[in-house]
């Protein structure tokens, strides 16, 4: 398998989206007693947070290719 590029972006959305999962299979087991709104935040604060961290991950990485690429133009 080919190496592709480290994705934090998408590493949060999975252990967000993974967690709210977990939680729900907890309250649906009895093991757990949540309210139906508490796992509504977390799941799009952690969407947010993940979109945050795609986004400078982007940029920071266009930053890169760019410097790269005008050092070579020289």
């Amino acid at each position: 398998m080919r190496r592709h590029e480290f994705q934090p972006g998408r590493l949060i959305a999975g252990l967000v989206l993974l967690c709210a999962g977990v939680l729900y299979l907890l309250d649906n087991t009895g093991e757990a007693d949540l309210p139906w709104f508490a796992v509504i935040p977390l799941t799009m604060g952690g969407l947010t947070l993940a979109a945050l961290v795609g986004m400078v991950t982007y940029a920071v990485r266009r930053d890169r290719r760019d410097r790269i690429s005008e050092s070579s133009d020289r």
